[in-house]
């Protein structure tokens, strides 16, 4: 069963971040604000895991931290602080008031997740539900044993690194390219077994780069997969697949569909060129 995590935090940038990585990880999320809200949200849920922010308005994370702890319901959930630790003595601080531990600020988007699963029982942590090893040693002839080359494509430097991260574990070699004009001039460049792009970019959007690939002989049977957020629409699944994606995947997504998906498309097309 997946853990269930309940974010603390008055920024809304890096609430979605961090709610972002946990929730493509499997990880239940509930985000709250402000102190007052996740204290009763806590006490509500009871949740396996709480990441709170120090600088808060009114309540701060060190308040939050003594009202937690001071509740026998709540004093075995582990309170993870997200801080700069700008001044000298505030990780002796920040234990001392009762947190668990702390990350750092600015997140790392590649370590986030590994970050938090180490305050978490074995059975609750994505990776271990999630492991690389048993996966590809079953299959046989994968594209994960050859080392699928893939080409992502997403203005975005968090989604880049969030799909670095799930998928370099499984043997995929990535290159990464900030947009459509990177994404062709690599693609013209290198050779590629799978293109995973983002479909909401500025300028030339994901429609216009399939446009490109599925005219140009060089790229026929390609597998060609759509990564896009929650709020792509029907119509826009439907135009995708007409001009020859062979998914349109809605993130967030979990690591193992992710992958079954890529293996999927690597087989068929495979399958085909044999």
């Amino acid at each position: 069963m997946a853990a269930r995590i309940l974010i603390i935090e008055d920024n809304q940038a890096n609430m979605e971040l961090m709610a972002y990585l946990l929730d493509a990880f499997g990880y239940r999320v509930h985000a709250d604000f402000d102190g007052a809200a996740g204290i009763e949200t806590a006490q509500r849920t009871l949740p396996d895991l709480i990441v709170c922010d120090v600088h808060l308005p009114e309540m701060d994370g060190y308040q939050i931290v003594r009202h937690l702890k001071g509740n026998p319901a709540l004093s075995n959930i582990p309170v993870i602080a997200v801080t700069a630790l700008a001044m000298v003595g505030d990780r002796e601080k920040l234990l001392d008031a009762g947190f668990d531990g702390y990350i750092r600020k600015p997140i790392d988007p590649e370590l986030f997740a590994g970050q938090i699963e180490k305050f978490l029982p074995v059975a609750l942590r994505a990776h271990a539900r999630f492991d690389p090893a048993p996966a590809m040693a079953g299959v046989q002839g994968s594209a994960t044993v050859r080392r699928a080359s893939i080409l992502v494509v997403d203005d975005s430097p968090i989604n880049r690194e969030l799909i670095r991260s799930t998928l370099e574990p499984f043997g995929y070699v990535l290159h990464v390219a900030d947009g459509v004009q990177q994404g062709w001039q690599r693609a013209r460049d290198e050779a590629f077994d799978l293109i995973l792009c983002d479909l909401h970019m500025p300028g030339e959007d994901g429609f216009e780069f399939i446009r490109k690939i599925r005219a140009d002989s060089r790229f026929d049977g390609i597998p060609f997969l759509f990564l896009s957020a929650t709020s792509s629409s029907p119509e826009e699944t439907r135009r995708a697949l007409e001009l020859g994606a062979s998914r349109f995947l809605r993130r967030p997504i979990e690591p193992e569909k992710l992958i079954d998906e890529l293996e999927l498309c690597l087989r068929r097309h495979d399958e085909n060129e044999g």
